[in-house]
């Protein structure tokens, strides 16, 4: 039987020798009283008996929806409610995603796109349908987990009388296949197939987990059991045509293909749409895996995709079930991610979600999926499996100082990156002590509980209360400190605020940076060239010690320039290209501060302009003598030139010229003095 655990927490590691490997299996904790811990089990046995639907069927589905958490009631991204995930889609509206111009290539004029109505079908609109089989007000099966699990078997129980099934609580699990892939929600047999396939395989292995509200919940193995997958016949889906040769997705998740347009929609070459051809990696490298969140449903999705005049990603995953389909081949650009560096090195995924307002929770079923596609594309294009390379679109860096600001922020606090990477088959793990000089981001995603502001309504508004991946960072290490200031976001030097778009002091999980003190229950981290300061009580740790590698400017620098792309310099360029300028963003790197090293990368820059290649220099790679290092510069990724900077093992104590803290450090206790910033027992003060 598995047992959902907390992961260990993973970055870049240096392979020294560091042995302290630092395991966490604390589970979250709830609000129910120990005398009730079986009472959320009991309520799926009523709902079972009441329904005649088998405990175990109720169990399997529920935790492939939302893994038996309630959420506090608040709704899923897609706009579904409580353990079984009953949707009311009317309760979210959409919000324009890609307002901007997701090219992020400033060496065309920038492209403006308005998206369509928000469409959605049956299987977002759930709620309303358990209601009527159990007269239960709609609001109660929002809110109440009992009332919600016994409107989940009101649903799996009309889906089995209606394909004709075997009923009861006591009859055989392997004949509800059909009633299972109906619940998923999708319109095709392979994509109900998948979702019942999860399941089924959730029920042969079994699975022990503490709910967010303190349930214990068990649901025993059966490991032999084996789905008659007949009954999905029964069910009058549309059976998809084969899978086309060439498609690129794993075999064990449903997918499509409905290919984004490559079109010439204008009279001048560079009026087309909605990406750009490549070779990739042939001729190019792919470093990143963008995560991104859709802001529309999946039908909408798919319309705005299909626009030549819109702009494009990769992938799209639908939430109800996991499905994926695909719109532009991984050799080729899509146009997603803001940032023309960024996009001409990455494939983009998009899941169907609304983080922008008040969704606050992702799907299991889409979780997985979306986990098996990254591992496929990560084998197959030789990615590493890090916060480095796996990254979401508010990760990306703006291009130039005035794009910093209207970056997005999706998928937003709300997407557990260490149950992802726990998916990924790649935990987060570290290897430190207090005194190797790296933290990796590691809060407890569900008793993390921000207070949010702004997911309906006004800015002020607060959101629910639910799990978070990011902690926040303040000026001094005091609950009552200001947050940081981001000045790409707010060039007064305001704080940042509560509100849930701005991430201008959270660093999130799996992320990596450098110590930069520790005081008491607090430890700072360098952060957008400031010390940033998190509670990190080492009773419940919101990061653990890591060991890497580091940069900071080299010697007689007393600061050196940030920058949101890595592009070649202007020698590079050949005849009739125009240059790319190398502009410094509004950041800069001090001497003194350190930064986690997330790789070195080569000055590129992919030139596409033009419909059919004809432009100067179109559909090359342009490659310079500049090489960079990437660095976790905020909650962005960023870059330094490697000419600026000298490379450390973060275990190496920061130099102030050419002696180090510790050496000043040992003269000052040979000569008995004890300043008020440095003890004489091998640790600053403050650190």
């Amino acid at each position: 039987m598995r047992r959902c655990r907390r992961s260990f927490t993973s970055t870049a590691t240096l392979g020294a020798a560091m042995l302290l490997a630092l395991s966490a299996a604390v589970l979250p904790t709830g609000t129910a009283a120990a005398a009730e811990t079986d009472a959320r089990q009991a309520e799926y046995a009523s709902a079972s008996t009441t329904w005649g639907v088998p405990q175990s069927i109720l169990l399997g589905v529920s935790y492939l929806e939302s893994r038996w958490d309630t959420n506090g009631g608040a709704p899923s991204t897609s706009a579904g409610y409580g353990p079984m995930h009953l949707t009311d889609a009317a309760t979210l509206a959409a919000a324009a995603h890609h307002e901007n111009d997701a090219r992020g290539d400033d060496s065309r004029a920038p492209k403006t796109v308005q998206p369509g109505a928000t469409a959605t079908g049956p299987a977002l609109r759930t709620l309303q349908r358990a209601a009527e089989l159990t007269g239960t007000a709609e609001q109660d099966l929002r809110t109440d987990p009992a009332a919600n699990i016994r409107g989940g078997a009101a649903l799996l129980a009309a889906y089995q009388r209606d394909a004709g099934g075997p009923a009861g609580a006591g009859s055989d699990p392997a004949a509800w296949y059909g009633a299972v892939a109906k619940y998923s929600g999708a319109d095709t047999t392979d994509a109900a197939a998948a979702f019942a396939d999860e399941v089924y395989a959730t029920l042969r292995d079994g699975m022990t987990r503490t709910t967010d509200d303190g349930h214990p919940l068990t649901l025993a193995a059966q490991p032999a059991i084996s789905p008659i997958k007949a009954w999905l016949d029964r069910l009058g889906l549309r059976r998809p045509p084969a899978r086309p040769d060439g498609l690129e997705c794993p075999v064990d998740i449903s997918c499509e293909w409905i290919p984004a347009p490559y079109e010439q929609y204008g009279p001048g070459a560079g009026d087309y749409g909605n990406h750009d051809l490549s070779d990739r990696p042939q001729r190019q490298r792919i470093e990143y895996i963008v995560i991104h969140d859709t802001e529309a449903t999946y039908d909408t999705t798919l319309k705005l995709v299909q626009d030549p005049e819109y702009v494009s990603w990769h992938y799209t995953l639908r939430s109800v079930d996991g499905h994926v389909a695909q719109h532009v081949k991984t050799k080729d650009v899509a146009w997603h991610a803001g940032n023309w560096y960024v996009n001409a090195k990455s494939v983009g995924l998009e899941h169907e979600g609304f983080a922008a307002q008040q969704g606050a929770w992702y799907t299991e079923a889409m979780y997985r999926s979306s986990a098996k596609l990254v591992r496929y594309l990560a084998a197959r294009l030789a990615i590493p499996l890090d916060r480095q390379h796996i990254i979401g679109h508010d990760n990306v860096p703006g291009t130039v100082p005035s794009t910093v600001r209207g970056m997005h922020w999706d998928p937003g606090p709300y997407w557990d990156w260490d149950h992802y990477f726990d998916l990924l088959h790649a935990p987060f793990i570290t290897f430190g002590t207090p005194k190797t000089g790296l933290v990796t981001i590691d809060p407890d995603y569900g008793t993390n509980q921000p207070q949010y502001t702004g997911c309906t309504g006004a800015a002020g508004n607060p959101c629910p209360l639910h799990g978070s991946s990011s902690v926040l960072l303040r000026t001094a290490p005091s609950q009552d400190a200001p947050l940081l200031s981001d000045i790409g976001l707010r060039p007064g030097g305001e704080p940042a605020t509560m509100q849930i778009a701005d991430h201008g002091a959270r660093a999130a999980a799996g992320q990596t940076y450098a110590v930069a003190g520790r005081q008491g229950d607090w430890t700072a981290i360098w952060y957008l060239g400031q010390k940033g300061w998190f509670f990190n009580p080492p009773s419940h740790p919101a990061a653990k010690w890591s060991t890497g590698l580091v940069v900071t400017p080299k010697a007689g620098k007393a600061t050196i320039p940030v920058y949101g792309r890595a592009y070649p310099e202007q020698s590079a360029y050949p005849a009739g290209v125009p240059y790319q300028a190398i502009t410094p963003l509004q950041y800069t790197l001090s001497a003194g501060q350190r930064y986690t090293l997330g790789g070195v990368v080569p000055g590129e820059y992919y030139r596409a302009v033009t419909f059919d290649g004809s432009g100067p220099g179109d559909w090359t790679v342009i490659r310079g003598q500049n090489r960079y290092a990437q660095v976790q510069f905020g909650h962005r990724v960023m870059f330094v030139n490697l000419d600026d900077v000298q490379i450390l093992p973060s275990f190496i104590a920061p130099r102030r010229g050419h002696e180090t803290i510790r050496s000043r450090r040992r003269t000052r206790c040979r000569h008995g003095v004890h300043r008020a910033r440095v003890r004489c027992d091998g640790a600053p003060n403050d650190a």
